[in-house]
């Protein structure tokens, strides 16, 4: 049992209540909550007297704060946290929010990179926060590579998929490349690659290289494991994530520290670092998962939450993620269940056209 599950489980039914509806309070306003307002809500009648006492122990065990000198209490990142593993209550999707970011899905003619970029926009404008949206890397068959030398310095590799679909990747050759050189590079690969996607192909090709070392020349085995290289690194994955709706997080900011941080979170999301990093956090286990600031570890921001969800191909293989990421008192009651029903659509989505 969690430290936090052992805190609500020790507490008497006053404490718990005056420190739901604290958290409740906060979520809903961003202000803190004080003793009078409470002793009109409180399921027992109580004085404000009694409830800021338990107020004050709540403080004590590092699950409330007071941000000002007036009797009014903040939850902390603990109580926020043992706020939503412990009491969160979260219900189905609104109708409205349902019918939003199911309109979103009904033209069909478009390809799945602008249905997902048109996803973000919608999670974004429903949540009132950013929306991440990490797009799932092709997985078709490669029929094709091939090497286009540009310059000494610049060179081109043309992936062919079985799908139909081309991408041109460009990068730096080793020193010394020649034609004949990316030739050979070209014609190995081939014979390795047909009817393999890039992740087969990634997860053979060391062991391929090391039987063929007196086949294949020097120059071009560099060529191979560099050209390979590119589909790895930042520039691919950059373009994966979809960032929509960052001047949401600007509303209601108003102290300098807070739009400082808010900044700081932009150029976070600008460089869009990290990525990796974003799809690893939901491959702990199936469902949403919820980050409160330190414990997001993505971004530089400590004063942000991360609600994320994973999705899914039709082999129920994590792909891609979904997430909005807002100001720590998001109502997660409401979030949560939308970044679910948005990550669910859109495995379904990415799985009928066999992208996934």
């Amino acid at each position: 049992m969690t430290d936090g599950a052992n805190l609500l489980k020790e507490m008497n039914d006053r404490s718990r209540e005056v420190f739901r509806r604290v958290v409740e309070g906060y979520l809903t306003n961003g202000e803190p909550v004080g003793s009078r307002s409470l002793t009109r809500s409180m399921t027992e009648k109580v004085s404000a007297a009694t409830i800021r006492n338990v107020m004050q122990d709540l403080e004590y065990l590092g699950l409330l704060d007071s941000p000002h000198v007036s009797a009014g209490r903040i939850p902390t990142q603990r109580g926020l946290r043992m706020f939503v593993d412990g009491l969160l209550e979260i219900g189905a999707v609104a109708q409205e929010d349902r019918e939003k970011i199911d309109a979103t899905f009904g033209e069909s003619d478009r390809d799945v990179a602008s249905l997902l970029d048109q996803v973000g926009s919608a999670l974004s404008g429903i949540t009132r926060g950013a929306s991440l949206v990490l797009s799932p890397k092709r997985e078709a068959p490669i029929k094709h590579i091939e090497f286009v030398s540009l310059s000494p310095e610049r060179a081109l590799v043309v992936l062919v998929f079985g799908d139909g679909h081309v991408e041109n990747r460009l990068f730096t050759p080793p020193p010394g490349q020649t034609p004949s050189s990316m030739r050979e590079a070209a014609n190995f690969l081939n014979a390795l690659a047909e009817g393999r996607t890039l992740s087969d192909l990634r997860r053979t090709m060391a062991q391929d290289i090391d039987r063929h070392r007196q086949e294949i020349d020097v120059l071009a085995r560099e060529l191979v494991e560099s050209g390979l290289a590119i589909w790895d690194r930042g520039g691919t994955d950059a373009a994966r994530l979809i960032v929509r709706g960052r001047a949401n997080l600007l509303d209601g900011a108003t102290e300098g520290a807070e739009i400082d941080r808010i900044r700081t979170l932009f150029d976070d999301l600008e460089r869009k670092r990290d990525i990796a990093d974003f799809l690893e956090l939901t491959e702990a286990g199936d469902g949403v998962r919820i980050f409160i600031g330190s414990e997001n570890k993505l971004f530089s921001l400590s004063g942000s939450s991360l609600v994320v969800s994973p999705y899914m191909n039709a082999d129920r293989k994590i792909i891609g993620a979904v997430g909005v990421i807002g100001p720590t008192r998001l109502n997660y009651g409401r979030i949560v269940p939308i970044v679910d029903y948005t990550a669910q659509l859109v495995g379904r989505m990415v799985s009928e056209r066999g992208k996934g």
